[in-house]
């Protein structure tokens, strides 16, 4: 048998428009028609390249991922555990709301309300991973001392991660950069202390003491 014929159409292009679908529409929403309109082929050159409308998003959700990886690792370089939540929150309040046409997270807004149990499930592994790279960070920052021995660290990864996706769903529904940042703030504010920096104002009143 042949290789076939090249497939006549450029792949990233294709998938960024696709994006564009499901992020207006969720995964329910984004009919085949919707999407073959937008990348500018026809059903049978999706199904050739994707597979299916699911194989479709996730490379869709690979896409987004892959756009989205620089400001995760600069944010996992931090020094501190406290800075890589607040370089989190910092780009997530930016990157949700600069772009009008594909405000929020699309690993929410592509979700809501999806008849899907594969997409659901695909989704919410995504979501989890991050709650993972979260939690092993702040297992380092135990080790270094940075972080409160005592700590719940899945329930505060999971918490960081419940706070990214309200601003998600915030941003989704109109509000602004500065309203996302307000919200950062104080989630910032409920991020366990470095153990050294709740020990200083104790150490200083002793001082006053001698």
């Amino acid at each position: 048998m042949g290789m076939g014929r090249p497939r006549g159409f450029d792949l990233d292009e294709a998938v960024d428009r696709a994006m564009e679908v499901f992020w207006a529409k969720g995964y329910d929403g984004a009919s085949v028609a919707d999407l073959t309109h937008a990348m500018g082929i026809n059903a049978p050159s999706l199904y050739a390249a994707f597979g299916s409308k699911e194989g479709l998003f996730r490379a869709v959700l690979d896409r987004y991922a892959s756009k989205r990886i620089p400001f995760l690792d600069e944010a996992l370089r931090a020094p501190s555990a406290r800075e890589t939540v607040e370089r989190l929150l910092a780009s997530a309040a930016r990157l949700y709301a600069e772009d009008e046409e594909q405000r929020g997270c699309l690993l929410v807004q592509g979700g809501l309300t999806c008849g899907c149990a594969a997409v659901s499930d695909e989704l919410a592994k995504r979501r989890a991973r991050l709650e993972t790279i979260l939690r092993d960070r702040f297992a380092k920052a135990v080790e270094a001392g940075d972080l409160d021995p005592a700590a719940d660290l899945t329930t505060l990864a999971r918490y960081i991660v419940s706070v990214l996706n309200g601003m998600g769903i915030q941003a989704a529904g109109g509000a602004s950069r500065a309203d996302l940042e307000a919200v950062a703030s104080v989630a910032l504010k409920a991020f366990p202390e470095a153990p050294h920096e709740a020990a200083e104002p104790a150490l200083a009143s002793s001082g006053h003491g001698s």
